[in-house]
């Protein structure tokens, strides 16, 4: 499965008819980071290219996924007939999705928690860093976002210190649509949670891990579309607009 990704930064102002001068970038290191996570992407790290044994993971969370028990059973669509879904439903309580893409390779490696966190990140880490090929590479670089289970350089230290070939990266404070791993997420929300009908957490868990082995089958990695070339103008599109004050009001 190939997607066609272009960075949302650029297709906002067009799609939602948002003036890009109302635009702002609230990391002012922006650029710096965008462009080493751009890098990865393009196996490129502080200006060298990537070695056989290095790789890179894209790695979040996908919060409260609910078990919805609908009043009435779920009608699938057939021949002329479109699917019938009730839309009362009682809460089966929520748990959270942890994933890790590997982005050059089309792997996924996922797991349910109860809740997020510090611990429940490093579990995943572990599940992913304790098997071939990323016990014994070289460096496996992770990009994250900035969430609290895996922010700031103390996660950087405390992720090294736990395994010494993990790499932790960063995107821009705001910018997880740099993040691959969302879109997997998307695929995961329309393919596995859309209905959400299920009549327990225990068959919501069931059925996203067993779609992870049914997306490896035919999954292959997804064609980024933004480099560095696409930031480069972004950001000179950002300081053009910015350069012109905004009106004040009388």
């Amino acid at each position: 499965m190939v997607v066609a990704v272009k960075a949302m930064a650029c297709e906002l102002p067009g799609r939602l008819g948002v003036p890009l001068s109302r635009l702002h970038v609230p990391d002012i290191a922006f650029e710096e980071k965008a462009a080493r996570v751009l890098d990865l992407y393009a196996r490129v790290w502080e200006g060298k290219p990537l070695g056989k044994r290095d790789l890179v993971i894209s790695a979040d969370e996908k919060t409260s996924i609910q078990a919805r028990r609908r009043r009435h059973p779920t009608v699938p669509a057939g021949p002329g007939r479109a699917a019938h879904i009730e839309f009362e439903y009682k809460r089966g309580g929520a748990l959270q999705y942890l994933a890790a893409w590997d982005i050059h390779r089309a792997k996924v490696f996922g797991r349910c928690e109860a809740t997020t966190g510090i611990v429940p990140f490093c579990r995943l880490a572990d599940q992913v860093m304790s098997v071939e090929p990323y016990a014994s590479a070289r460096r496996v670089f992770w990009v994250v976002d900035n969430g609290s289970s895996h922010r700031g350089q103390t996660s950087v230290e405390r992720m090294a210190a736990r395994w010494p070939n993990l790499h932790l990266v960063h995107v821009p404070v705001h910018a997880s649509w740099l993040n691959q791993v969302e879109i997997y997420f998307s695929i995961v929300q329309r393919k596995v949670l859309t209905p959400n009908d299920f009549a327990n957490l225990s068959e919501v868990e069931e059925r996203l891990l067993a779609f992870e082995r049914r997306y490896e089958e035919s999954a292959t990695s997804f064609e980024w579309k933004f480099t560095r070339k696409d930031l480069a103008k972004l950001m000179e599109r950002l300081a053009d607009r910015h350069q012109d004050p905004l009106p004040i009001a009388a």
